[in-house]
């Protein structure tokens, strides 16, 4: 099946909270990523409209993503994840579209770096290299080939230690 590349998507909104959890619900094993959105979701490091969904044809929410506020050293970035898609639609592009929708916020609101700690098979199709290779790490030890990061824009990466929002926990 080829993935489709005209997916609607656009920004939360208060009517779509439900949905998005059922979607992090269907997506993985467990509840930590639905409960990790709610708790960003009250965290100082949610920017809002950086929190976008997929829609199918006729409307219903198909998939998500979030980008929240991280650091690298001192200087501000991005984190990337969740993203999550309902089974039924994996692999049809629906993740995608969400994740190249965020990218496009992002870059409307000046941010410039993102960071994203995920499959390696996955995440270099958007650009994302290897953290390592910048001088970007994180407190706790994580696979090297899992711990990426993206420039939006032609703003050189800075190296550092990534911190993330604090309901992430102590990573």
């Amino acid at each position: 099946m080829n993935p489709r590349t005209d997916w609607t998507t656009r920004a939360e909104t208060g009517a779509d909270i439900a949905a998005i959890r059922e979607i992090n619900l269907a997506a993985f094993d467990t509840a930590e990523e639905a409960d990790l959105v709610d708790a960003l979701r009250r965290d100082p490091a949610w920017i809002d409209g950086l929190s976008l969904v997929t829609l199918d044809d006729a409307g219903a929410l198909v998939g998500y993503v979030l980008l929240t506020r991280a650091h690298i050293g001192d200087t501000p970035a991005l984190c990337l994840g969740p993203c999550a898609v309902l089974p039924q639609y994996q692999k049809t592009g629906v993740g995608s579209a969400a994740i190249r929708a965020a990218f496009e916020a992002a870059k409307a609101r000046g941010e410039h770096f993102v960071t994203v700690l995920g499959h390696p098979e996955y995440y270099p199709r958007f650009g994302f290299t290897r953290a390592s290779t910048h001088g970007v790490t994180m407190k706790m030890s994580v696979p090297d080939d899992a711990l990426m990061v993206l420039s939006l824009d032609t703003e050189p990466l800075p190296s550092g230690v990534i911190r993330y929002a604090a309901a992430f926990g102590d990573i």
